[in-house]
C-alpha cells in the first residue's frame, strides 16, 4: 500500500479528529442595554489613513478612511456591564471590539497605531482622536 493512502487512513482515526468540538453560539444582535459612544478620527496629517478594528484574533475589517484634513465618524457601542465596546455589522449583529488602529492608506498595517478605548470614553459619551506624522511614525492622540 502506497504512503500516499496510509497517511490519510491514520490522521482520520488518530487523535487528532476529535480535537475540535463545536458549540452554538448565541450573537447579540441590537442596541438594547448598549450606549453610544461615536469615535471621530480626524486626520491632521498629509497622508489618508485606513483604519480597522479587530473583532477576534482571526478577523478584522476596515472601519473608516479618512483623507488629509477631514475627518470619519464610526458608531461604537458600550456594555456597562461587561466593559465591552462593539460594532455592529449590517445584519446589526454586535461585533465585540479586540483592537482599534489606524495606519497609513497602502502600508496600514506596518505604519499602524493602536487607539486606546475605555470606560472614561463611555462615560464621556465619546471618543475623539487626531492623528498625524510625528518623527517617522504616525500618532494618535
Amino acid at each position: 500500500m502506497k504512503i500516499r493512502y496510509v497517511l490519510p487512513v491514520m490522521l482520520a482515526f488518530s487523535s487528532f479528529a476529535n480535537a475540535v468540538e463545536l458549540h452554538h453560539v448565541t450573537v447579540r444582535t441590537g442596541t438594547d442595554g448598549l450606549d453610544m459612544v461615536p469615535l471621530t478620527i480626524s486626520n491632521a496629517g498629509g497622508e489618508g489613513l485606513s483604519c480597522n478594528a479587530d473583532f477576534a484574533h482571526w478577523y478584522s475589517a476596515g472601519i473608516a478612511t479618512v483623507e488629509p484634513g477631514r475627518s470619519a465618524r464610526v458608531e461604537l457601542w458600550f456594555d456597562a456591564k461587561t466593559g465591552t465596546f462593539t460594532i455592529l455589522n449590517d445584519k446589526r449583529e454586535n461585533l465585540p471590539v479586540e483592537r482599534l488602529w489606524c495606519g497609513l492608506s497602502g502600508r496600514a498595517y506596518a505604519t499602524r497605531v493602536q487607539i486606546t478605548l475605555d470606560r472614561a470614553d463611555a462615560a464621556k459619551g465619546e471618543r475623539a482622536v487626531s492623528c498625524t506624522m510625528a518623527q517617522d511614525s504616525l500618532v494618535c492622540r
